[in-house]
């Protein structure tokens, strides 16, 4: 039986943050601990993943804008690593977990400073520059990748590979078969830009649906995230393209969608691949070109190789290529099938898992508080 602990995670306010440390949360507390989230006002207001879970606002600048950009950083910095520590003091945990973002940074300085164990989740393919900037210190570091670029050799003691965690209702859909599909049935088209939308996904898929042949187009059945801002136009698209689509700015049912998906076409953000990966279904990937060290890249090039996904960089990516890919995988159910194979192949559905049995294995002196105090 598990002795009840507390643990701090801390992760910035976007999507590819978030959900693993919302899967992490939800295992930990399963397993009977207590956790408490240190975000951003983003982070705070993300919808359905921390309800039930105790959230602190910190301050935390980004390291851009010249020098008077990061002297107001570190000033936003230092007061967020104070009010971490305060926490820390009342909340006592045995660790604070980093999973990336601006916001994490003074959560894991506070960490350092109070002698609390540290771990860093990395869900991308490239290390992220906050988890760059503590990876030294940290007492071990859990990958989503077996390859992590910018991931120096002498911490390779302290890596763990564990994958990139998804939401329960996920990682179940890896027991649900691949949708079956006959040549009069529905074809169904997941189009998904993350948590932060993908305008150029709105302006080449419609059109791009729209040169395929006749009976293909007609079997089309499309559920698209898009932006608010392009939502009304790419309605208008579809209208004027005769296919059917259902719009929105955000899929809360986002499982389900993928369960029955034939196809997804998306980015290749981190949280998106392990979906992808945990659930078996192809894709078609187009990275976001501006991503930091072009990381989305790094991300798809596992499940491309392994033949699960095709990706196409942004500057290729046309209505011509999109409905190019879409025949070579679409027209051929057997290929089709292969590729939510080698998709699912990819996958590392025991990732939660494993990042809450290397959480709870860490050594956790603050359970005595022994070393609570600031260090000297």
């Amino acid at each position: 039986m598990n002795i009840p602990r507390h643990y701090v995670l801390a992760a910035g306010g976007t999507g590819g943050h978030m959900v693993p440390a919302a899967a992490l949360a939800a295992e930990l507390a399963g397993r009977g601990h207590h956790v408490a989230l240190v975000s951003d006002d983003r982070g705070a207001r993300f919808p359905g993943l921390f309800d039930d879970v105790q959230t602190h606002v910190l301050p935390a600048g980004r390291l851009a804008g010249g020098p008077i950009g990061w002297l107001k950083a570190g000033r936003k910095m230092l007061a967020g690593r104070a009010m971490a520590v305060e926490l820390y003091r009342s909340f006592k945990p045995s660790a604070v977990i980093g999973f990336g973002g601006y916001p994490a940074f003074p959560a894991l300085l506070a960490a350092f400073q109070c002698r609390v164990p540290t771990i860093i989740h990395e869900q991308n393919a490239v290390l992220g520059r906050v988890n760059r900037l503590v990876a030294g210190k940290v007492d071990a570091i859990a990958t989503s990748y077996a390859e992590v670029a910018r991931l120096k050799p002498e911490h390779g003691a302290k890596v763990h590979l564990v994958g990139n965690p998804v939401r329960e209702a996920v990682r179940m859909l890896r027991d649900r078969p691949y949708p079956e599909l006959d040549e009069d049935g529905l074809f169904r088209v997941l189009v998904t830009g993350g948590s932060q939308g993908a305008s150029v996904l709105s302006q080449v898929v419609p059109d791009g649906l729209a040169l395929l042949p006749v009976h293909f187009r007609r079997r089309l059945q499309v559920t698209h995230q898009a932006r608010p801002e392009d939502i009304d136009a790419v309605r208008a698209k579809y209208a004027e393209h005769q296919i059917p689509a259902e719009l929105a700015t955000y899929l809360p049912d986002l499982p389900e969608s993928l369960a029955w998906a034939h196809l997804v076409i998306a980015r290749a953000g981190a949280s998106t691949i392990a979906e992808l990966t945990a659930a078996g279904r192809p894709a078609i990937l187009v990275p976001l070109p501006g991503a930091t060290d072009d990381h989305q890249t790094a991300n798809a090039r596992e499940i491309t190789q392994a033949g699960g996904a095709r990706t196409i960089a942004q500057p290729r990516f046309t209505a011509t290529e999109l409905a190019k890919q879409m025949q070579k995988l679409g027209l051929d159910t057997l290929a089709l099938n292969n590729a939510a194979r080698r998709a699912r192949e990819c996958g590392r559905p025991d990732a939660t898992r494993a990042l809450a049995d290397l959480v709870e294995n860490i050594d956790a002196p603050s359970l005595l508080h022994p070393r609570m105090g600031v260090a000297a």
